[in-house]
């Protein structure tokens, strides 16, 4: 009875553990399947994310903005704005996805993406080695990124293509600088000329202070600025519910819309502006997608207030003669009995040297005669006379030996004097200082008429050095091509017009 009563309460035991054991092992099991479900999307953004990427494009293009100086801020601005509306157009693209894989994306997607890192590596060249290889290079790096950038307007998502304008011209003022005048009675210092022999840029020498106009009390000031009309390429905003919106600075204004085009009409001022240097002002377009707010930036340069500063030295030369004078060597007639001889010389001056005519003379050595070896001077009618048949440039002396009777013979010997002159250069440098530009009006600096040769410093936008280390002669053709500057004679030639002029972009 006892084994038979004991019988049940084992199996059920043993059926219990049973249970427990299988329950463990589909614990075990869901844990591990979790565990995996849990690994797998982890794994699969374990490399670089969308937000990682995005947001060092971002990071790039605003060092890159930093780092550029005047020059490049003119020479490579077409190419920061691409790299901008790129990287931008990127951002509206993925900014919502942050966590996803950039390796997720097919190879057609990353193209952009590797387009606009391969134009910033150029910006970042062209800045480090600012030669024009360097910015070549960024530009045919911008060229391939613009490409990339057209092919994304077929997806429907906003894009900006293209902005114009890319210079926003500068302000208008009374004058170039208005400043306080210096005190009645004085004068304000003149800058030193440069030296004719200099071969560096104006960085060589010292920065001298810009001369401004001064405007009197009286002066009327000018005309409001006229605002800046702003005209964006665009696609995929027409289907938006509110109308995008630009801010520069304190200024906000909403899109006027035209097919593929926003218009926006930007008071001038809102541009800051700087009063001898450029500066890169970026304004905001902003808009809704899909509930979330987002941004192209817009990237300008803005024109200074003073164009800049120049400097002209001319090399005068001017000639002093310096007389020597000039003994020519004997010269011998001899005629023998009852006959006359007749010696003609002539003489050229010394290469670079003349002969001053007006002080010039004969003189008869010796007129020597003989009779029956008897020596009498009287015996010799010759003489020592200039010949009247020599050239301008040279000086002919005839020395004749002439008998009185023809039992004599005759010998006559003479020669010349004369002032020899030499004309020996002496050069100055007449210069004109350190001298400001004016957008506003022209400078007219005289040519002095026996300059041999001038040099132009220019010192544009306070950052672009310019000079012309070749010598230009009074005949020769000017310089063209420079930014922002344009260079001209007057009608006859003795007066060299610089004028400073905001559409002459590089």
């Amino acid at each position: 009875m006892t084994s038979d009563a004991a019988f049940p309460v084992v199996a059920t035991r043993r059926w219990r553990v049973a249970v427990a054991a299988v329950s463990s092992v589909l614990a075990l099991a869901a844990a591990l399947i979790g565990l995996c479900l849990w690994i797998a999307p982890a794994a699969s953004v374990s490399g670089q994310t969308m937000g990682d990427r995005l947001t060092a494009l971002q990071t790039e293009r605003a060092a890159l903005q930093a780092r550029a100086d005047g020059a490049a801020r003119l020479n490579l601005l077409a190419s920061f704005r691409i790299a901008s509306l790129l990287s931008d157009a990127l951002v509206a693209r993925y900014g919502d996805e942050p966590g996803r894989a950039f390796e997720s994306l097919t190879p057609w997607r990353r193209q952009p993406f590797a387009e606009v890192e391969a134009l910033n590596a150029a910006l970042r060249e062209a800045l480090d080695y600012p030669e024009a290889g360097a910015r070549q290079a960024a530009r045919q790096a911008a060229a391939s990124a613009q490409a990339a950038l057209d092919r994304l307007a077929g997806d429907g998502a906003p894009l900006v293509l293209q902005v114009t304008p890319s210079l926003v011209p500068p302000r208008r003022t009374r004058s170039a600088l208005d400043l306080a005048p210096h005190p009645a009675g004085t004068i304000p210092p003149a800058t030193s000329a440069l030296p004719i022999t200099a071969r560096g840029p104006m960085a060589d020498v010292p920065e001298a202070p810009l001369m401004p106009r001064y405007a009197p009390d009286f002066e009327v000031s000018p005309e409001p600025d006229s605002p800046v009309d702003i005209e964006i390429a665009a696609s995929g905003f027409e289907s938006g519910d509110v109308p995008p919106v630009l801010v520069v600075g304190a200024w906000k204004g909403t899109a006027r819309l035209s097919p593929f085009r926003l218009h926006f009409s930007v008071p001038r001022n809102a541009f800051a502006t700087e009063t001898a240097h450029t500066g890169f002002v970026t304004g905001a377009l902003n808009f809704r997608r899909n509930g979330r707010n987002e941004t192209f930036a817009l990237l300008f340069v803005v024109l200074p207030v003073v164009p800049g500063a120049f400097a002209l030295d001319q090399k005068v030369r001017t000639m002093t003669p310096e007389a020597t004078t000039l003994v020519s060597p004997e010269i011998l007639a001899r005629a023998d009995v009852g006959k006359t001889a007749v010696v003609r010389r002539c003489f050229d001056p010394p290469p670079g040297q003349r002969f001053d005519k007006t002080k010039r003379r004969v003189v008869e050595i010796e007129r020597l005669g003989w009779r029956d070896d008897m020596s009498e001077r009287t015996l010799n009618d010759g003489s020592v006379a200039f010949a009247p048949d020599e050239g301008p440039d040279q000086i002919c002396v005839v020395v004749t030996a002439r008998p009185v009777t023809q039992d004599a013979r005759t010998a006559t010997i003479g020669r010349f004097e004369t002032a020899l002159i030499k004309d020996v250069a002496e050069e100055k440098t007449v210069g004109t200082g350190v001298r400001a530009l004016d957008w506003n009006e022209a400078v007219r600096i005289p040519l002095e008429a026996n300059a041999v040769e001038w040099r132009l410093y220019l010192r544009l936008l306070g950052d672009i050095i310019l000079s012309f280390d070749q010598p230009l002669g009074g005949a020769a053709p000017l310089p063209t091509g420079l930014p922002f500057v344009r260079l001209s004679r007057d009608k006859d030639g003795k007066t060299l017009i610089l004028q400073a002029d905001p559409s002459a972009a590089p």
